[in-house]
This record gives structure tokens, C-alpha cells and sequence, in this order.
């Protein structure tokens, strides 16, 4: 029973140690950071959580264009949806931080935009499914739709700020978070940081897990009734 839920106990450990160490641990006093620079704890990993997801949704959209089993298509959208939570309090948490760094919740940064975009792609993913009624023409339809959106993750958030002027990390020719790039991470705050990365994916897993679960039971539950 222990090896079923280990991941889970790893999970509620890193997290703990997250908001301890996260909060009590010194941090470098970079730019116009101070004490916000916290935030890299919360918002970076939400990121991390949400291309977990996504990577799991799509992954199981492919198999089930090899084999159409409904078991493919029920992960693949609850992973999906519970990815769109974590991308939202990805969005959130940046703006939080964005309001104590640059000044504005909302600055049109390559980055921020590159996200909002992303977000209104996946949101579109679960109109079209809502939109079907046919469960293999949705389950055909949705897969195709998740791996254009998967695809479209990687130039919208990941690639095309690089290319252009942005205050986050890794922009040209703007100084946005100094210390934050990734190889000058500082070394104490690295010690929260990957732990952080790793308790948050597992906490998204795990609630994803429930979700399909409890789409599972309910299922079984309407078809007992009728």
C-alpha cells in the first residue's frame, strides 16, 4: 500500500518544505526584487505544474488516436483541464509579481501575452469538447485539437519572448529579473527552488489523479441508476 502513495507523502513533503524554507530562508537583495523575489517559489513551479499536465494530456490524446479506448480520452482532458487551473495561477502569481516589480499587473510583456494566448487555446479545447456530442468523433476531434495546442505551447511562451524585448528572464535587450536567468540561480534559493518544481508537479498529478477517479465513479454511478 505504502509503494502506491510514496509519490503522494513526497509531494506533501516537498510542499511543506517549500512554504517553510521559502518564507523563512534568506534571499539575494537583487534590483527592485526585495522580498518578492519569493514568488519564484510559486509562480515558476505553477508553470512546471501546468507543462506536466499538458505533456501528460497529450501523451494519452496520442494513444488514443493509435487506440481509441475512452480511458485515453478521460486523461487526457482532465489532465488538460487540471492543467488550465495551474496555468491561471500561473498567470496570477506573475501578475502579483509583476505589480511589485515593474509597477503594473499588466505590462503587454512578450511572456504575459505569449500566455494569455496559450490560455484562450486551451479554453478553446474544452468548448470544442463541450461542443460534441458524438463520444469517438469528440474523442478524435479533442486529440487532434490537444496536440495542435501542446505544439503551440513552446512558441508562444517559450520561444518568441526570447526573440524580442521582454522584462522577463532571457528577453533582449531589456533587464527584467537579474539573478533569475537559470545558471545564476542563487545557490540558496536553488535549495527551494527545484524542490519546489518537483512538490508542486507531483500535487497537480496527484489532483488530476482524483479528477479522473471521480469522473471514473460517476460514470459508473450514472449507469448504475439508469
Amino acid at each position: 500500500m505504502m509503494r502506491q502513495y510514496w509519490w503522494k507523502i513526497v509531494s506533501v513533503v516537498l510542499l511543506l518544505y517549500t512554504f517553510t524554507a521559502g518564507f523563512l530562508t534568506p534571499v539575494p537583495d537583487l534590483g527592485n526584487l526585495h522580498q518578492s523575489i519569493r514568488n519564484l517559489y510559486f509562480h515558476v513551479p505553477m508553470w512546471a505544474a501546468m507543462m506536466t499536465l499538458f505533456s501528460v494530456s497529450v501523451v494519452n490524446a496520442v494513444l488514443y488516436l493509435r487506440k481509441p479506448d475512452p480511458a485515453y480520452d478521460l486523461r487526457s482532458s482532465r489532465y488538460a483541464g487540471t492543467g488550465m487551473i495551474f496555468s491561471l495561477l500561473g498567470l496570477v502569481t506573475g501578475m502579483i509579481w509583476a505589480r511589485y516589480s515593474w509597477g503594473e499587473f499588466w505590462s503587454n510583456d512578450p511572456k504575459q501575452l505569449g500566455t494569455a494566448i496559450a490560455i484562450l487555446i486551451y479554453l478553446a479545447y474544452g468548448v470544442l469538447r463541450n461542443s460534441i456530442t458524438d463520444l469517438d468523433k469528440r474523442g478524435r476531434v479533442s486529440a487532434v485539437y490537444n496536440i495542435f495546442a501542446y505544439c503551440i505551447l513552446f512558441p508562444t511562451i517559450f520561444i518568441l519572448p526570447r526573440m524580442v524585448q521582454s522584462l522577463h528572464p532571457g528577453g533582449q535587450g531589456v533587464e527584467g529579473n537579474p539573478g533569475l536567468g537559470g545558471d545564476n540561480l542563487d545557490p540558496i534559493m536553488a535549495r527551494v527552488f527545484f524542490p519546489a518544481m518537483i512538490g508542486w508537479s507531483l500535487l497537480a498529478v496527484w489532483i488530476a489523479s482524483l479528477q479522473v477517479r471521480y469522473s471514473i465513479l460517476h460514470e459508473k454511478a450514472t449507469n448504475h441508476d439508469a
